[in-house]
């Protein structure tokens, strides 16, 4: 099968990324971003195609995405005004304060990943690494130097691919708040250096 690369979404693509981006972290931002069809029309009002790479097949069905952050903004960002477009003011107030113990600071220099899904079929396939190869590749284009990304410490398959792809632990994070919200403790940080 032929994958292509590219940035930017179709309509029908930006609701096949929205799909796949809740299949991959529904479970995690399920109690937070639910129910699904509110957290559906959060993610497709927000995603940012000018922050992320889609993987493609030759009809260009989304295969993978993978989505940055930047102080410019992020591939699922949004602020107060589209959670409460969708959720209203009192669900948008409590979903914001909980999403903030998702929010980290950049450190000069490191773009960081912000989702990161690849369609099941196409797992093993290699288009996880393409996509990442290609973020690297625009990242270093950019001027970054790093390229970061947090793994949820149990998920053993994704760390096991950002070690053969050149990246590396440089911390750990261990939170029982998001524990009780998302439903992981633990979090590890990794590195690639560009």
């Amino acid at each position: 099968m032929k994958v292509r690369l590219l940035q930017g979404l179709t309509a029908d693509q930006r609701t096949e990324a929205a799909a796949l981006y809740w299949r991959v972290f529904g479970a995690k931002l399920g109690r937070v971003m639910g129910p699904e069809a509110k957290a559906m029309a959060f993610i497709e009002r927000v995603i940012d195609p000018a922050h992320m790479i889609a993987a493609v097949d030759g009809r260009g069905h989304v295969l993978g995405v993978i989505g940055f952050r930047t102080a410019r903004g992020a591939f699922v960002g949004g602020d107060r005004a589209d959670l409460r477009a969708v959720y209203g003011r009192f669900g948008a107030f409590w979903r914001g304060l909980a999403l903030q113990l998702l929010a980290q600071d950049l450190a000069q220099g490191t773009l960081c990943v912000d989702g990161f899904a690849v369609t099941e079929p196409m797992r093993g396939r290699g288009v996880g690494a393409a996509l990442i190869e290609a973020l690297c590749a625009q990242a270093q284009a950019r001027g970054y130097r790093v390229l970061r990304l947090d793994v949820v410490h149990e998920n053993l398959r994704a760390k096991a691919l950002y070690d053969r792809l050149g990246f590396s632990v440089t911390g750990r994070a261990d939170r029982w708040l998001t524990a009780a919200i998302f439903g992981y403790r633990t979090t590890v940080a990794m590195e690639r250096p560009l």
